[in-house]
């Protein structure tokens, strides 16, 4: 009868053990996985940049301006709303990193309430002196066609501007995803009904290939991405947005520095006519 004890509890404490290994494994690996540029850099096996050169504000400039370089045959934008405060619009020409501002998108209105506080001084102006264009923060929470009628009794276009923009980014929080895509599709019929171009549909790259994709391909995007180590536009992306973090002359903090995947010929051929 003892024996057959014994046995049992060796056995348990083998499983226990194993238990106990396979945790640190995945913790250790997991670990790893996450912060491997780090270690190897602290290794010197790797000339990779750590976390924290990744943060810098320097190497992020660094890689802004590597982007730039590598497309110099496209044209480039900034967007802006009441964040950056006052605009000397007269000084906005050129992006820290040197390339020269071709296009503005300015924000016109938030859900189905509120107009951008500063959206019709950067309209004013930023027309004649860039290719403009404005575009709608959307609530999904918010009647789409409420917030479509806010907008369009906010923005006037104009021969030469850029197409309208929605800019969704926040999942529902009182309805389900194919709501959500009925009230987008909404806004933009809607929208498009009014001022005789479609709009462009802006995102970040998870919720675009998570939930705009597939249902929305017949849509312009322009996509907000901003991985370090990625430095090639996907060419399903008509504008990237790959930094929140430049600087321009005449504004004061970050700016949000655009590429769009063409040249201003392509560009002009997408305006209002």
């Amino acid at each position: 009868i003892i024996m057959p004890r014994k046995v049992v509890r060796k056995s348990n404490n083998n499983f226990q053990k194993s238990i106990v290994i396979l945790f640190v494994i995945v913790i250790a690996g997991s670990f790893f996985y996450y912060f491997k540029n780090d270690i190897l850099a602290l290794l010197g096996l790797k000339h990779a940049p750590t976390i924290r050169e990744i943060l810098n504000d320097k190497n992020i400039a660094k890689r802004n301006q590597r982007i730039l370089s590598h497309y110099q045959d496209k044209v480039f934008g900034i967007d802006v709303s009441e964040y950056q405060g006052q605009i000397d619009w007269e000084k906005v020409n050129f992006m820290a990193e040197g390339a020269p501002i071709n296009f503005v998108f300015v924000r016109a209105t938030v859900g189905n309430d509120r107009v951008d506080s500063a959206f019709k001084r950067n309209w004013q102006a930023s027309d004649k002196r860039f290719i403009r264009g404005a575009y709608h923060y959307y609530r999904p929470n918010e009647n789409s066609l409420e917030q479509a009628k806010l907008f369009i009794k906010t923005v006037r276009l104009e021969k030469g501007d850029l197409p309208p923009v929605l800019d969704i980014e926040k999942l529902p929080k009182n309805q389900s995803i194919d709501n959500l895509k009925v009230g987008l599709r909404r806004w933009l019929n809607r929208v498009e009904a009014h001022y005789g171009i479609k709009p462009i549909i802006y995102s970040g790259d998870k919720y675009y290939s998570d939930f705009l994709e597939s249902e929305f391909s017949d849509y312009i995007f322009w996509i907000a991405h901003y991985d370090y180590f990625d430095t090639e536009i996907n060419p399903k992306w008509q504008i990237w947005q790959f930094t929140e973090k430049s600087k321009v002359i005449g504004i004061r903090g970050n700016v949000d520095l655009n590429i769009f995947n063409g040249d201003i010929e392509d560009l002009k051929d997408l305006t209002v006519e």
